[in-house]
């Protein structure tokens, strides 16, 4: 009797997979491109896409000679060069009365870190006070200076140290 009872209990269980085993459906074709000839636009990359935001710091950099002020040795005072780039600086605030900038002060890696610190903060401050003789509201820019602590080359040589001799402005977003 048990086993009629497995043979059924099989038997059933063989059943209930033919039913399962039915072929399978069949899928739609995958969609037609149409869009063959037409010109469209690549798809956009990032939040905006590859567009600058007029008014962001990305617009500034692109905009203005240069966003960096270069210094001599042991000097804070704004030469020609450093005028001509205040005021392609100067001219693109005024276009946009509502940013703020911040001018970060800095020097290279000789002299005491306290020196430097002073040092950035003249070249900052030197940076500022041309932009606001150029009309630019002195709200509207900070400065901080980050003495021989942020330098942008790295060495002890002079092509590093004239690189580090700087005051950068940064547009604030």
């Amino acid at each position: 009797m048990a086993r009629l009872t497995h043979t059924l209990l099989a038997a059933a269980a063989l059943a209930s997979l033919a039913a399962c085993a039915s072929k399978p459906k069949q899928l739609p074709p995958p969609p037609v491109d149409n869009t063959a000839g037409l010109n469209t636009p690549p798809p956009a990359t990032g939040p905006v896409g590859d567009t600058v935001v007029p008014g962001s710091d990305a617009d500034f950099r692109r905009s203005v000679t240069s966003n960096t002020v270069l210094f001599g040795l042991d000097q804070s005072d704004v030469d020609a060069d450093a005028r001509a780039i205040l005021d392609s600086q100067a001219a693109w605030l005024q276009r946009y009365p509502q940013v703020r900038a911040t001018i970060e002060g800095h020097a290279d890696e000789r002299g005491t870190r306290e020196y430097n610190l002073g040092l950035g903060d003249r070249r900052a401050n030197a940076a500022k006070n041309y932009l606001v003789a150029k009309g630019i509201d002195p709200s509207r820019l900070t400065t901080i200076s980050y003495g021989k602590e942020r330098p942008v080359a790295l060495g002890s040589d002079e092509a590093s140290w004239a690189q580090n001799r700087r005051a950068v402005t940064v547009v604030l977003n």
